[in-house]
């Protein structure tokens, strides 16, 4: 008699549904990807800075420790230790594992790979692909899915939308209800498992550093159903972003991570040419305030700074809610190789060349490191163990969480280049317990009756 094959269904093609898709079909498993767009076009592709990983390769001292130690400290230590700490162990593995997938990550003249500081460590631990990390990483992962889908183990549905999860009257998860955007069909899918790997709620906010696909539906609708919701307050200001009467685009951290400074001049007011501001006229407040970190503080640290500086002490550019940014002191090579990408967007939409003159830049939303609730199970000393069910599910039996969308791994502050490296970290880490818990099931959704996918369908149909 053949072995049943499981099945589940991934809602989100960024980087954490495409790594779990990746390890569940390497344990033979079968996966519906559901994505509002094109999977290449999911959020993760505007990561710009980096992928943290202690490798240490420039003899500075680093380790997995001292990366976890940075970690939880960062966040004010509420984020769930043993779940950080098994990340920042596996982190250098993860970071090789995505070379040899294909990644173009930047490397020294010697050919090791290249890593560059980013805030909130004195170390140089984030490897980094030129200024678009999560491009290079999503299209890797993408590649892997892809071989998948050719063998006829994933089944892709993009321009699609997840509306909720299908429960039975055990407030078990067996499936999702979805809708066809661009037919406007409502119909639902069959699963083992649900994961929701959707992204944070940015669209809540009215103008944001996030896609305007990042608008938190499915967690909402997985809230409302049930599901249980953490650390909500925690969402993250990026302290560099690009003013626009549209939206805010990112200013990554990689650009100070390489030598860029914030300043504003010592006069209220003060509206000459920032290039023509002698030395002794400029308020490098960051580093003047923080002398260890300097322009590296943690996020939250350099937000409330630049706050006090526009709003307290009048400082603000031009009179402006804004400050400098300074990389006119680096080469046009220099910058060209290692920040090309984020510089040119800047001259996209301001018409400014930052190689020439200084950015323009102020705070905006950024991040949720609050989420859906998930739990997780230690193996005893320390670490996670892998092959645990409970690993990433939500109070929803049956309905994971993993990536921006769940809350456990960033406390209340997240650390520059922490989220590629959780989202992919959460979704191989969480593959082997989805396959354990499918294996476990006393019953499967074959054996639900048809009737319970019927009336969830039509519950949804009624409603549009």
């Amino acid at each position: 008699m053949p072995t049943r094959k499981p099945q589940y269904i991934v809602i989100g093609g960024g980087l954490a549904g495409l790594a779990v898709t990746m390890k569940l079909c390497e344990a033979k498993a079968n996966v519906t990807i559901v994505s509002y767009q094109p999977v290449k076009r999911s959020h993760s592709v505007c990561a710009q800075g980096g992928i943290n990983a202690a490798i240490d390769t420039k003899g500075e001292g680093d380790s997995p420790e001292t990366h976890f130690y940075d970690t939880v400290k960062g966040g004010d230590f509420l984020a769930h230790q043993p779940l950080v700490h098994d990340m920042c162990y596996q982190a250098p593995a993860i970071i090789h594992l995505m070379d040899r997938l294909g990644v173009a990550f930047n490397r020294t003249p010697e050919g090791h790979l290249e890593f560059r500081r980013f805030g909130g460590t004195l170390y140089s631990r984030t490897a980094f692909a030129g200024s678009t990390t999560g491009q290079q990483l999503l299209y890797a992962l993408d590649e892997q899915v892809r071989r998948y889908e050719h063998n006829g183990q994933v089944q892709k549905l993009e321009w699609h939308e997840y509306l909720s999860a299908v429960l039975d009257s055990k407030g078990i998860c067996r499936g999702a209800v979805l809708h066809d955007l661009r037919t406007g069909e409502i119909f639902t899918a069959k699963g083992d498992a649900v994961v929701l790997a959707t992204g944070g709620p940015a669209q809540v906010y009215g103008k944001t550093t996030g896609s305007t696909v990042c608008n938190g539906v499915a967690t909402t609708s997985a809230y409302l159903q049930g599901a249980k919701y953490a650390n909500g307050e925690f969402i993250q200001v990026h302290p560099t972003a690009i003013p626009g009467p549209d939206k805010l685009r990112l200013m990554s951290e990689s650009a100070r991570g390489e030598g860029g400074r914030i300043w504003v001049p010592r006069k209220p007011g003060d509206d000459r040419d920032p290039l023509t501001i002698p030395e002794k006229e400029r308020y490098y407040f960051l580093e003047e305030n923080h002398p260890r970190f300097g322009n590296l503080v943690p996020r939250d640290v350099a937000c409330r700074e630049i706050h006090d500086v526009v709003y307290n002490q009048k400082l603000g550019v031009g009179g402006q809610a804004m400050v400098y940014l300074d990389l006119t002191h680096k080469s046009e090579e220099f910058l060209e190789n290692r920040l090309g990408g984020i510089l040119d967007i800047y001259t996209k939409f301001t018409g400014d060349d930052p190689k020439k003159v200084p950015m323009k830049i102020f705070t905006a939303v950024h991040y949720s490191m609050g989420g859906i609730w998930t739990d997780y199970q230690d193996d005893g000393h320390g670490l996670i163990d892998h092959q645990s069910p409970r690993n990433q599910m939500t109070s929803i039996q049956g309905l994971y969480a993993a990536g921006e969308c769940d809350y456990q791994f960033h406390g209340a502050n997240r650390l520059g280049a922490n989220s590629l490296l959780s989202c992919i970290y959460t979704g191989l880490m969480m593959g082997p317990g989805l396959i354990q818990y499918s294996r476990n099931l006393d019953s499967h959704f074959d054996d639900v009756p048809s009737t319970l996918f019927d009336q969830a369908r039509n519950q949804w149909r009624e409603r549009f």
